[in-house]
Formats: structure tokens, C-alpha cells, sequence
């Protein structure tokens, strides 16, 4: 991060004006006692905008004197934090995106703009209208190449739209904030690619009345999402209410050939959540192969019978039992 440091020249004072200096109260109420330094941000910026958009050193002081804190800590949020101007700017300050989105997008030809018609960076017209600066990412960049001048984006520059931007600027005409293109926010630059049917084929059609026409797409969804909403419910409806053991019960009757014909499980078809009856775990004394149990293996040797282990009664000793 580049060192930032006070302008050489310095205004001999500095106060806020009666109406600033209600409203500087009132953001300090906000915070418990003992804790109006949370305030400091805040009263930065207002002394910011107060002195035409930059930060001189009487003002930093100033803030430090209202919230109690020493001159070196607001000195130190004053210099870290790249939206506080430590020097004169122009009446409108331009930051220009130069991270990679923008580049990509043609943000240098934005920038040839700049040292064009103001010059260097940091240098403010003869005129005292305009100053701008390179800046790191401002979150626009689905828009790029963009510029944020004093507190508002202007998107989809071009050399040409950004040089007619600056010239209404100059002689006080309206401007358009945003997109420069006729852009809808952040939309496809061709118009909606995807959702057509609720917004409408351009992003512009009110999806209101689209619901309000008889038949038309808006309707047929609904119409859709209901029959579904109505199958969910029938199905809801045919497993019914849980009983007190946890199984539930099917209302309507139960398909032909249903395991529950061959009592061997509880009325519940399996599969739907129920709980197998008991029955099912019973060995059945008929069909020997449907048991679950292993062959018996071969008698042991006297041997392995416990005869002449430690303690067997091959192994022990007289008098032992």
C-alpha cells in the first residue's frame, strides 16, 4: 500500500458547522458511554464532505478533541482507510478502476480519457472541477470498465461515452448514473438469456402482469406448481397419520399380492417407512433354507474339550478336583 501523508498546505482551523455539529452528536449517542471512539469513522467523513471533499489536518484534530482520543489514533484511520482524501480534489472526484475485470474490458482507454482532459493523478483543474485517482476494485465488475466520481458508479464506459460524460459534467448538464449502454443493472448486455418467461424476453416486462394475463405463461406455471402441490398432498393423504407405535397406516386398500397377504409382516407394504412385524425374525420349521443359521461344524476331540488344558482334569494335580 502507497505511504499516504497530510497536504504541505493546511488551513489554520477548522470547525464543524452548528447543523454538522447536531448531527455529530447525534452519532455519538448511539454508542454507550465510554465507547464514542466507535464513532470516529463516521465523523471523519462528515468533516470530509464539509470541507469540499478532503481531510485536512485541523479537521483530524478536531474529531480527535470531540471523541476524547489522542490526534495519533484518528491520524492513523485518517491515513489507512483510502477513502479519506489527505489533499484537495476537484469538484468531482474521479477513482478509476484499475484492477484486472476492468483492464480486461478496456479500462486504459478510460484512463488515456483522464490524463487527457485532467492530467496527472492527483492534480486538480485550473478550473477546481476535476481530480481523479487509480483505484483498486469497486465491485462493479460485471459492468466494467467503470468509474465512481464523488459518491456515484457510472458502468459500461467507452472512451467516447466517458469523454460526453465529462463535457455534461463540466457545463452542469444531467447525467446518468449506472450503465452507460441502457444496461438493466447487471443483466446480459443482449438482454435476458435465461427466466424469459417470468421477467420477460428483455427485463423489462412487469411480472405482475404477466400473472394477471389469462393463459399466459405466468398462468400455466401456476397452474403447474398447483397440480403438484395437489399430487403432494394426495400422497400425504394416502400414508395418513402416524399410531402410537410409530407405524403408519395406509388408507386406501392395499395393491393385490401384497407382502401383508402372506401374514407374514404387519398390513404396511415395505418400503414406505413402516416397521416389520416380529413375525418376519421367526425361523420358519418348514423351510429350513430360508434360516439364517450356519451349519454346525464337526464335534471337537476330547482334546479341545478343556481335558488337558491349564486346569483340565488330565492336567491336574493330586489332591485338585
Amino acid at each position: 500500500m502507497a505511504v499516504r501523508r497530510l497536504a504541505e498546505v493546511q488551513p489554520d482551523h477548522f470547525d464543524f458547522t452548528p447543523e454538522n455539529r447536531a448531527w455529530v452528536d447525534r452519532q455519538i449517542k448511539k454508542y454507550p458511554p465510554g465507547r464514542q471512539a466507535s464513532a470516529v469513522m463516521a465523523l471523519l467523513r462528515r468533516a470530509q464532505v464539509q470541507h469540499g471533499g478532503w481531510l485536512p489536518k485541523p479537521a483530524i484534530e478536531k474529531v480527535a478533541d470531540i471523541l476524547d482520543m489522542p490526534d495519533i489514533r484518528v491520524l492513523e484511520i485518517a491515513t489507512f482507510y483510502s477513502m479519506y482524501n489527505l489533499a484537495p480534489v476537484g469538484k468531482f472526484f474521479v477513482q478509476c478502476c484499475g484492477t484486472t475485470p476492468c483492464v480486461l474490458r478496456g479500462a486504459d482507454g478510460v484512463r488515456a480519457v483522464l490524463e487527457q482532459r485532467i492530467g496527472a493523478q492527483n492534480h486538480v483543474t485550473p478550473d477546481g472541477n476535476f481530480s481523479w485517482l487509480e483505484v483498486e476494485c469497486l465491485g462493479a465488475c460485471c459492468n466494467a470498465p467503470m468509474v465512481q466520481i464523488n459518491d456515484d458508479y457510472y458502468e459500461d464506459l467507452t472512451p467516447e461515452n466517458f469523454s460526453q460524460l465529462l463535457d455534461n459534467l463540466a457545463v452542469g448538464r444531467p447525467v446518468k448514473t449506472g450503465s452507460q449502454i441502457g444496461r438493466r443493472t447487471s443483466e446480459p448486455i443482449g438482454g435476458l438469456t435465461s427466466l424469459t418467461t417470468f421477467y420477460g424476453p428483455d427485463g423489462r416486462e412487469d411480472r405482475t402482469a404477466n400473472q394477471n394475463q389469462a393463459g399466459g405463461p405466468s398462468d400455466q406455471a401456476t397452474a403447474k406448481a398447483a397440480a403438484e402441490k395437489s399430487d403432494q398432498d394426495r400422497a400425504a393423504q394416502d400414508l395418513g397419520p402416524g399410531d402410537p407405535k410409530g407405524q403408519r397406516r395406509v388408507a386406501k386398500a392395499r395393491p393385490k399380492a401384497s407382502v401383508a397377504d402372506t401374514k407374514t409382516r404387519t398390513d404396511d407394504p415395505v418400503g414406505a417407512g413402516q416397521i416389520e412385524s416380529s413375525a418376519v425374525n421367526k425361523a420358519s420349521r418348514k423351510r429350513p433354507r430360508d434360516r439364517q443359521e450356519q451349519p454346525l461344524s464337526p464335534p471337537l476331540p476330547d482334546a479341545d474339550r478343556g481335558q488337558t488344558g491349564p486346569g483340565g482334569p488330565k492336567n491336574a494335580k493330586p489332591g485338585e478336583g
